[in-house]
Formats: C-alpha cells, sequence, structure tokens
C-alpha cells in the first residue's frame, strides 16, 4: 500500500475563465495556483480541498448538463443549505433536486452556471479527518 493523500480533482470547462470568477465570487474559493489561459487550482477558506478548472479542447469533456447531478457532483459544506442555495440560484445556479433531510443532514442539490453538479450539505457529524 502507498501512503497517499488527495491532491485535487480536475473538470475540463469550456469557459474556465467564467467558471473561475463564478465559483472566486459566490462560493468563496480562492485561486491557489494558476496558468494565465490554461489552469486554475481553486481551494475553499481552509485550504483542505482543491479542484482544477481548465479548457482544454483535445481533452474529452463531460457533458454536465446531461449528467446527472448526483453521479457527479462537487459538495460544499454550509451552514444553511436553503439559504446558500436561494443565493446561489440568484447567482445564476439552477435547482436540479428539492431540499432534503436525511438523518441528521440536510442539502440540496444544484447545477452551477454552466451544468455542474453543486451539493450544498449540512451535516450532523461533520466528515473533516
Amino acid at each position: 500500500m502507498i501512503e497517499a493523500a488527495f491532491e485535487h480533482v480536475a473538470l475540463n470547462v469550456p469557459d474556465r475563465d467564467s467558471a473561475v470568477a463564478w465559483y472566486v465570487e459566490h462560493l468563496g474559493l480562492h485561486v491557489v495556483r494558476e496558468i494565465p489561459g490554461g489552469m486554475a487550482f481553486l481551494a475553499d477558506a481552509g485550504g483542505t480541498v482543491v479542484f482544477e478548472l481548465y479548457n482544454n479542447e483535445n481533452a474529452g469533456r463531460i457533458d454536465f448538463p446531461a449528467t446527472e447531478p448526483l453521479a457527479l457532483h462537487i459538495a460544499f459544506e454550509v451552514d444553511d443549505p436553503r439559504t446558500a442555495a436561494e443565493q446561489l440560484v440568484a447567482a445564476g445556479a439552477t435547482v436540479a433536486e428539492a431540499y432534503k433531510e436525511v438523518g441528521d443532514d440536510s442539502m440540496i442539490m444544484l447545477r452551477d452556471p454552466f451544468g455542474v453538479g453543486l451539493q450544498l450539505v449540512r451535516r450532523g457529524t461533520r466528515m473533516r479527518a
């Protein structure tokens, strides 16, 4: 067995610059590394999770709007999923699955303006290691 740690997950998106700007403005992420016109690595406030947004016409691209959000989504821990969803919908996101409570968790599934599935979740028991 090797010892490994998550480094990042990458998404090839049609409009990297617009996607980066949206995540920075509306979810409070910050760019930790960027190659202009190429890759942008975004981190959450604690710097614990990083994902890369890039645009490469020669690489395969997932059809995010046609992909079931339960099959592929980015989950964000928030204090109040309903209120956060309202703010993101006002910023261009759409609701993909209604608010629900499962045990002591509450969540709502959205799509960002680019079609990527977003889950807003409040866990009864946080999943931080």
